[in-house]
């Protein structure tokens, strides 16, 4: 072929400018792309972003691996906060050997009649492993009261005990981080309703889900009691603001990883959490004081 600028592929000729015009095109989700592609060209660099992390991650993991420490990282939440979404990403290149996912289900009759955390410290990490609750014992403190799936008496015990229990706990040697994922209600209504209409999502939509929104103020009161009563010096809370999801599992991470002191693999990385997204349970508690005072009640 005579012309330089001219290639052939698949018996097709391919003028190269417009190849590098959509080369560039692609690299900035520029103006050359429709909107599906600038949507998957964001959701590429946005994973991008998240590989430096993940990689310590897994020197976290070999850090607590190699020195026999146990590690409990529990995921509360509104439903549709994007806690599932980052656990998905924190494990993604984790060694699966070291690391497990507990999502409790609904208790049975033997369990009933057990000590309340007894199901839950049969999950508990062996030395040099990690365990990631997709929602906790704090089930007790936030949706078993708001419907009604426990006593006020059991309600009571467990706030008066869980204290003492991560005591213990943290006492005894494992690192135990608490995250708290806080979305909006016009964002969460938002992700419902996509959850109604996408049929790739309506699988994540629970009946609990559908009464989450007008149960909200509920919520949010059973929310400021355990902050109240449940972040302490020695197991705190941590909120992280999700109504941008790539910024929360991004800042979990971080979270995450600053929890455990291992040697970093990438010390040009930024390891501060954004301010923005991450907010400690006691300055979480402090202003929604200051919302109750102000407006009356809490926003959220």
């Amino acid at each position: 072929m005579s012309n330089p600028e001219v290639i052939l592929y698949k018996k097709k000729s391919v003028d190269l400018k417009e190849l590098l015009k959509e080369y560039k095109d692609l690299k900035r989700g520029g103006p050359g792309l429709n909107k599906y592609q600038r949507k998957a060209v964001k959701r590429f660099h946005r994973e991008e972003a998240l590989k430096p992390y993940q990689a310590e991650l897994i020197r976290m993991q070999k850090c607590l691996e190699n020195n026999h420490r146990r590690m409990i990282i529990l995921f509360e939440g509104r439903d549709a906060a994007g806690k599932g979404g980052t656990i998905r990403r924190v494990t993604r290149y984790m060694n699966e050997k070291h690391y497990r996912v507990v999502a409790m289900a609904k208790p049975n009759d033997q369990e009933k009649t057990q000590w309340f955390f007894q199901k839950y410290i049969a999950h508990f990490p062996r030395g040099g492993e990690v365990v990631i609750f997709d929602r906790s014992w704090y089930n007790r403190a936030v949706v078993e009261p708001v419907f009604g799936f426990c006593t006020p008496e059991e309600y009571k015990n467990f706030m008066r005990g869980v204290v003492g229990f991560e005591k213990d706990l943290v006492r005894q040697g494992t690192i135990l981080v608490k995250l708290y994922f806080s979305v909006t209600k016009e964002e969460q209504a938002r992700r419902f309703n996509r959850r109604k209409t996408d049929p790739l999502r309506q699988w994540k939509l629970s009946e609990i889900d559908v009464q989450a929104q007008d149960r909200w103020d509920d919520f949010t009161n059973q929310k400021y009691e355990m902050l109240k009563k449940t972040h302490t010096d020695i197991a705190p809370w941590t909120i992280i603001r999700s109504n941008n999801k790539h910024e929360a599992r991004l800042n979990a991470m971080k979270v995450i990883l600053n929890a455990v002191p291992y040697e970093r693999g990438n010390q040009a990385l930024n390891f501060v959490p954004d301010s923005n997204v991450v907010i400690s349970g006691s300055r979480e508690k402090e202003m929604m004081d200051a919302q109750r005072i102000k407006l009356g009640s809490f926003v959220g």
